[in-house]
């Protein structure tokens, strides 16, 4: 390990990256919260969606997505097996821009493309960094 790792891992974390970490996992969160639950609430839109890009079994398609983002959103705002949610969330996040916002000569397409990257280079950031002191994950 560089000294530079060693120095970070050692050195206590302020109150306010605590602060941070957690209000950025929260920040996060909120838009698969708001996805998740929005494909509660129209399932027969959300499942002629799946339909429309050509995914087969656009039902299942709808209850791993409303797992993925309402599940691993709560579990990301407690810090819970941080990293590895955060790492799903991203790759999530990547293959949802990949198969329904690839029209990218379309603004509000292109917009959500970049969106979902952006999100999924800060859930990157999560993953590498942990879910910090104010997680589940800290008090192992």
């Amino acid at each position: 390990m560089a000294a530079h790792a060693i120095e970070t891992a050692t050195r206590p974390a302020s109150s306010s990256t605590d602060v941070l970490a957690l209000v950025g996992r929260i920040a996060i969160a909120v838009i698969f919260i708001l996805a998740g639950i929005s494909k509660i609430t129209d399932p027969a839109g959300t499942i002629g969606y799946i339909a429309s890009v050509g995914l087969p079994f656009p039902t299942l398609g709808l209850v791993g997505a409303i797992l993925v983002e309402v599940v691993g959103s709560i579990a990301l705002i407690v810090g819970y097996r941080t990293r590895a949610v955060a790492l799903l969330l991203a790759v999530f996040s990547v293959v949802t821009a990949l198969i329904f916002h690839n029209q990218l000569g379309d603004q509000m397409q292109f917009l959500n493309f970049f969106k979902n990257i952006a999100i999924a280079g800060g859930l990157l950031n999560v993953a590498a960094l942990g879910g910090g002191r104010l997680s589940l994950d800290a008090r192992k």
